[in-house]
């Protein structure tokens, strides 16, 4: 039994919405040792372990359904096995809690510290090298999708990693569209060129792209708002103490899922990192101010801010809708303050 065959079928559902074809070449990938570690890390990094979360989600979105929801786009717009297989690869490297340990690397704004080590994981795996090997495929081809504009590209562009995280993240994270709802918007997308002359996803029909816009622009606050920006300093906080106190080391997270590793932290034999950790996951007061709270958990709040304004007609969406354009300017005009921070 394959992977996918394990998979709900909800999951498998939007699979076939993404690529009505599942390149079958993806399966040997997809089991290798280093891609199925990707299943016990959560797509929404530590947050996904707050109670307000984990207790409501009947399946875990992690990193590997993410990856193969990113070669499906890439596959069915291309066709081409090389950008297929570097989308699916593009995550490899991530640790336990993602983007969480790239706010402990001090990579807030940007969140890709932890992509720098992808052509290392390729490289280092047997069984995908010889995979390589056999597809003629070259580890240049392959380990770094930035390479390949459909695959990946700067914000605001749409590219398969934004889109599939917006689609899957209205799913699990916030509830914006359901599977019918994300067909209908998936199949009015197209490869254009963009006002650089490089291709990119685009919509058809404005009325689809406003649609798209609606939803996620309802989840783009999630990810700068104080509890988000809380959890993941929370998480990377957390993570480093356990690392000075040699309860956990840099390995662990390439190596344990993510429920293995909150066990270590919950049983700590250190309470100053037990017990505030059991706090904080049960914790729902998150509190902004305009001043740093030295006897607080307080946290600078210039983090990356994720959005898109996709081409619709040879435009951008916010040249040609004042629907659209209103729910980007909302966004990108939010007063963020200063700090926020949490009584722990």
């Amino acid at each position: 039994m394959s992977y996918i065959d394990t998979l709900s079928l909800q999951t498998k559902e939007y699979y076939k919405v993404l690529s009505k074809e599942f390149p079958l070449f993806l399966n040997d990938y997809i089991e290798t040792t280093e891609m199925q570690k990707l299943d016990g890390i959560n797509q929404i990094c530590g947050g996904y372990w707050r109670k307000i979360y984990s207790s409501s989600q009947e399946e875990i979105y992690s990193v590997l359904k993410h990856s193969i929801g990113v070669a499906l786009i890439i596959w069915n717009f291309t066709k081409d096995k090389k950008q297929t297989i570097a989308g699916l690869l593009h995550d490899i490297s991530s640790p336990a809690f993602k983007h969480c340990i790239d706010f402990l690397n001090g990579d807030a704004k940007k969140q890709e510290s932890t992509e720098e080590e992808t052509k290392d994981v390729i490289y280092n795996s047997k069984e995908i090298m010889q995979l390589l090997e056999r597809d003629n495929i070259k580890l240049e081809e392959v380990c770094d999708y930035k390479i390949y504009p459909i695959a990946d590209n700067e914000t605001p562009k749409l590219s398969a990693d934004r889109l599939e995280y917006t689609f899957m993240n209205g799913v699990h994270y916030k509830k914006v569209w359901n599977i019918d709802e994300i067909k209908e918007i998936y199949d009015n997308i197209f490869i254009t060129k963009n006002e650089n002359g490089k291709i990119e996803l685009a919509f058809k029909d404005v009325e689809i792209a406003d649609k798209f816009i609606n939803g996620a622009s309802q989840l783009w606050p999630l990810w700068i708002n104080a509890e988000d920006t809380i959890t993941m300093y929370f998480f990377a906080d957390t993570i480093k103490k356990m690392y000075e106190k040699k309860f956990i080391f840099k390995e662990d997270l390439y190596k344990y899922p993510e429920k293995k590793i909150i066990q270590l932290i919950e049983s700590c034999e250190d309470t100053n990192i037990s017990k505030p950790f059991k706090q904080f996951m049960n914790c729902t007061k998150f509190i902004e101010c305009d001043e740093y709270k030295k006897d607080k958990f307080c946290v600078d709040m210039n983090v990356k801010r994720r959005y898109i304004n996709p081409i619709v007609n040879n435009k951008r969406i916010y040249d040609i809708s004042e629907k659209s354009k209103s729910k980007i300017d909302n966004y990108l005009n939010t007063d963020i303050t200063r700090y926020a921070y949490c009584d722990i």
